[in-house]
């Protein structure tokens, strides 16, 4: 590993926890918008399809630009059933393996979704409902930027996780 890697890995790092962040106000700003739209709905008879769907655009915002930020920190589902019991090899194939694999899927869903976030701009797509948010183009534009937050996390990862076993490895045996 060079000497340029700590600073890549503290680079992307630091771009992922500083979305992380973000992300953290989405998630109120989503919550506060759902607690009105219940309590306007149900004292007030009143509703809004702005309202609703700024509360799905918000989710797919909270998801997509927190899923780099959740595998982090390491609050991604595992099953570590098999995986507690590998030796140091093992875990590092298991480790760079899926991370690699992340990598590849990160880079196919940004690829997939390019198209579809150019043709949502190109005919200015908006909300099919009388009432609803304009500019759909936006919302879906989240898609490659979430999965490539995604794939430098793959990458940030990948880097970790080489520099632990290279570091593991070069540690004298006692």
């Amino acid at each position: 590993m060079s000497k340029t890697t700590p600073v890549v890995l503290a680079g992307i790092e630091s771009l992922i926890d500083m979305m992380g962040r973000a992300t953290a106000w989405v998630a109120l700003a989503m919550i506060s918008l759902v607690a009105i739209n219940v309590v306007l709905r149900y004292s007030l008879s009143f509703g809004s399809v702005w309202a609703q769907e700024l509360e799905w655009h918000l989710l797919a915002a909270l998801i997509l630009l927190g899923m780099s930020y959740a595998l982090q920190r390491g609050e991604n589902v595992r099953v570590d059933l098999f995986y507690a019991n590998y030796g140091p090899r093992a875990k590092f194939a298991v480790d760079v393996v899926s991370a690699a694999l992340m990598l590849v899927i990160a880079l196919i869903f940004i690829k997939l979704s390019i198209g579809y976030v150019v043709q949502s701009y190109a005919i200015q797509e908006g909300s099919p409902d009388p009432g609803g948010i304009p500019l759909r183009w936006i919302v879906k534009s989240l898609i490659p930027i979430g999965y490539g937050l995604l794939a430098l996390q793959a990458v940030g990862e990948l880097m970790r996780v080489i520099r632990a076993f290279s570091a593991q490895k070069e540690q004298p045996h006692v």
